[in-house]
């Protein structure tokens, strides 16, 4: 026995192996050489890096510091998206997974992999398409419009209409994803259920909030917080789309990040910027895991 145990767990260990490896050298190492970096004066261009500990941090924090600035006014526009797309990604793919699960067999199908296709391309991609539908002057849509003889729209040089583009087009892009997940959640909900829900008398929507919603409650704590973090991350739809304006108006904090890395050449500060982002996304990860959760 003790011997077949040890195969069974050498054999475990293998399958796990991989994912270890990589994580190890894709996330471990990185995390903790960036929190090496953000202790240390990091200049691009300079041999030597002082080590200054808590210093860029505090740069950070302090109001008459150019990182200040550019952190919190990043933050901001970071949790306007997320505000404005989190929503969306949520409902919306819900709704579309409740809408092709109505469909007869033979459709669903073909609408999952129509909805589910435009996840598979790189936001570069994305990016120009939406460029072309909703520029100013040549897009499609502004043609449009325009032959109905209504004035086109400043789709991604004005505000509110650049974060409006910005969101449309990430929900095009990503909410295929979510809608195969809360597929895969509604087909594991018993029928048995929506059977006895009838019989008492429940209508269509009576069994969506007190069926359905409750049965996929799960899946859909995965998608808000999945959906959280990844919009948290934005970075190449408004870096693509509206290069951060109107004004700076739409660069996120990655944007800054980015900037303050490559073009000030500072990897200490950006490092600490970085690292205080995904603090930030753990917390609102862990307040959202605790509002939304049921207690046992």
């Amino acid at each position: 026995m003790n011997k077949t145990n040890w195969k069974s767990q050498l054999t475990s260990s293998l399958f796990v192996l991989p994912y270890l490896v990589l994580f190890i050298l894709f996330l471990f190492i990185p995390i903790i050489y960036g929190t090496w970096m953000s202790l240390h004066n990091w200049d691009l261009l300079d041999p030597v890096h002082k080590f200054v500990g808590l210093a860029n941090y505090a740069k950070i924090f302090d109001p008459s510091s150019y990182l200040n600035n550019i952190f919190f006014d990043g933050l901001k526009n970071t949790f306007q998206f997320v505000v404005y797309s989190v929503p969306l990604l949520v409902i919306v793919g819900l709704a579309l997974a409740l809408l092709v699960n109505s469909l007869p067999n033979k459709f669903k199908g073909f609408f999952r992999t129509v909805y589910f296709i435009p996840y598979s391309v790189s936001v570069s991609v994305v990016a120009i398409i939406w460029l072309w539908m909703l520029d100013t002057n040549s897009g499609l849509i502004n043609q449009y419009l325009q032959k109905m003889h209504v004035k086109g729209i400043p789709w991604l040089t004005d505000m509110p209409w650049a974060w409006v583009s910005i969101v449309i087009a990430t929900l095009w892009w990503t909410i295929g994803f979510n809608m195969v997940i809360f597929i895969n959640a509604l087909n594991d909900v018993s029928e048995e259920l929506y059977e006895a829900g009838s019989l008492d008398g429940a209508n269509r929507w009576q069994r969506f909030i007190h069926i359905t919603l409750p049965s996929i409650k799960p899946t859909m704590l995965f998608v808000l917080i999945t959906s959280t973090i990844a919009s948290f991350n934005i970075y190449g739809q408004p870096f693509l789309m509206t290069r951060g304006g109107p004004g700076t108006s739409t660069k996120v904090l990655l944007m800054n990040i980015v900037d303050e890395a490559f073009k000030q050449r500072q990897l200490g500060t950006s490092a600490a910027m970085s690292l205080l982002m995904a603090l930030i996304i753990i917390i609102i990860s862990v307040i959202q895991l605790k509002v939304t959760s049921r207690k046992e």
